[in-house]
């Protein structure tokens, strides 16, 4: 069986983002190939508890589900794996707020990927409804970052 050349200071380098955002996997490719670093998730121990029955007389509602924000019309969702900035430098103000109207086109955020800052737009003029990440945290792609109405 015939080795394949890789670069072990890049697996290292990959290694070290998924340990320093807790994601599970990261994939770069280049001119030269691909390199893709998966970590298996920590594991989970369960423990059993025994919850005390309510009195037959009592109704306990069930909690009322999230609205699916990804399958939203005005959702904007993250075209890659990095962390989210709202400013475009520390202690500026953010490029957005609820209740703000933006305009198609306009930068709403930055995330963060292997060291280059990519501006996230508007598909479509609207108002900020929601904003569901705080500037810092590591997304995923596909995640739901903003709720435009």
């Amino acid at each position: 069986m015939k080795s394949l050349p890789f670069d072990s200071a890049a697996v290292r380098a990959l290694a070290g983002i998924l340990t320093e955002t807790g994601l599970t996997e990261i994939e770069v490719e280049g001119k030269d190939g691909r390199i893709r670093v998966v970590r298996a998730p920590a594991q989970i121990t369960a423990t059993t508890a025994v919850a005390p029955t309510p009195p037959p007389a009592a109704v306990v509602e069930a909690p009322a589900a999230e609205p699916d924000d990804a399958h939203h019309p005005g959702a904007v969702l993250s075209p890659m794996v990095g962390i989210v900035y709202l400013t475009p430098e520390p202690g500026a103000a953010p490029f957005i707020n609820l209740g703000q109207t933006v305009a198609a086109g306009q930068t709403l955020l930055l995330i963060e990927a292997m060291k280059t800052f990519n501006q996230i737009k508007a598909a479509k003029a609207g108002t900020v409804a929601r904003i569901l990440i705080a500037s810092g945290t590591p997304v995923e792609y596909g995640q739901p970052l903003v709720i435009l109405e």
